[in-house]
């Protein structure tokens, strides 16, 4: 063998392990047995006769021929499925399956609705995965096309497997029962909430990348993030849980509005969640193209990446910003 003649499927397997460094994990990721994953991998460095990784029996790194190849293979990689995908006869005339995360209003809604309207030849299903970790493992892995979420709260090895593009920066909101001191207020002051429990998705392996941005911003504040809270699928599980323990909880300003409770923005500053669209590296489909002029479309249309002077943003996406929108606050 040599490298004009390598079979996708020991790059795939090379991947997986320089992502993961960990021959475990990755065989899992795989769904292949680890005994398999070695051998392809074995196969791989003497078709290139070139060790890739330093193995010990305590961790697993790149030689500096594997750093070489990385980039190389996710190019060689995603070559591969976009050549698979223009031959095998259905490209776009499957449904393309894209992630709401709720069954509700919001941006994402707004940008498929769009699309639905550029695209009406395309069927494009929704679907509602409920957080973006989640969703974009299955995106990952072939079973979603299209999620919308704060994608650099995401693993890296995860996010190296998808691309993406920012869609809006939303306005970050605090949902309050009925009867909460501060459900008074038309706008609740973050330094207000000093003192407060908060609920921002702890425990739920699905939002990962959500509870971080929340203790991002609640550090330094004096919020307290709430503790785990059973899993709830749907906005009336969800009421249900929530009510149970009373706690306040971050949303977005588009997020559903729920019986018995109320929905506030935030200021002082305004914080801001980063949601962008995601979808597998290399994928292609006519659908996909409609999201992205749609989600083009909207933003300029509506300003949705427009960062406010007086704004927070978590750190990976306000040191973009700040290189695109000279002399805004930070908080």
């Amino acid at each position: 063998m040599t490298p004009r003649d390598l079979d996708p499927r020991l790059l795939r397997a090379f991947l997986a392990v320089a992502e993961e460094l960990h021959f475990t994990r990755a065989a899992a990721r795989l769904y292949v047995a680890q005994q398999a994953l070695s051998r392809d991998v074995r196969r791989l460095e003497q078709g290139l006769g070139s060790p890739l990784f330093v193995r010990t029996t305590r961790a697993v790194e790149l030689t500096a021929d594997g750093e070489r190849l990385l980039p190389l293979a996710r190019r060689v990689l995603a070559a591969h499925e976009e050549l698979a995908a223009a031959f095998t006869g259905d490209r776009g005339s499957r449904p393309l399956l894209v992630d709401l995360n709720t069954d509700g209003p919001g941006t994402a809604r707004t940008v498929l609705d769009r699309a639905r309207e550029l695209a009406p030849d395309c069927e494009l299903m929704a679907r509602f995965e409920s957080g973006l970790t989640h969703a974009a493992a299955e995106i990952a892995a072939g079973r979603l096309d299209v999620s919308f979420g704060y994608a650099d709260g995401l693993a890296p090895a995860l996010r190296a497997r998808l691309a993406q593009v920012p869609v809006r920066y939303e306005p970050l909101a605090v949902l309050l029962p009925d009867g909460h001191a501060l459900a008074a207020l038309e706008h609740v002051p973050l330094r207000a909430l000093a003192g407060e429990t908060v609920y921002a998705g702890a425990g739920n392996p699905r939002t990962l990348e959500w509870t971080g941005l929340a203790r991002e911003l609640f550090a330094g504040r004096g919020i307290e993030a709430a503790p785990p809270a059973p899993v709830a699928v749907g906005k009336d599980e969800f009421r249900r849980v929530m009510a149970k323990t009373g706690n306040p909880v971050l949303a977005t300003v588009g997020f559903v509005d729920l019986p018995g409770c109320v929905k506030r923005p935030l200021t002082g500053p305004v914080p801001l969640s980063p949601l962008s669209m995601v979808w597998r590296e290399g994928f292609t489909h006519p659908g996909l193209d409609a999201l992205r002029a749609a989600a083009a479309e909207l933003a300029a249309g509506h300003g949705w990446l427009e960062v406010p002077a007086d704004s927070w943003l978590p750190a990976p996406a306000s040191a973009a910003a700040a290189t695109l929108t000279p002399g805004r606050g930070g908080g």
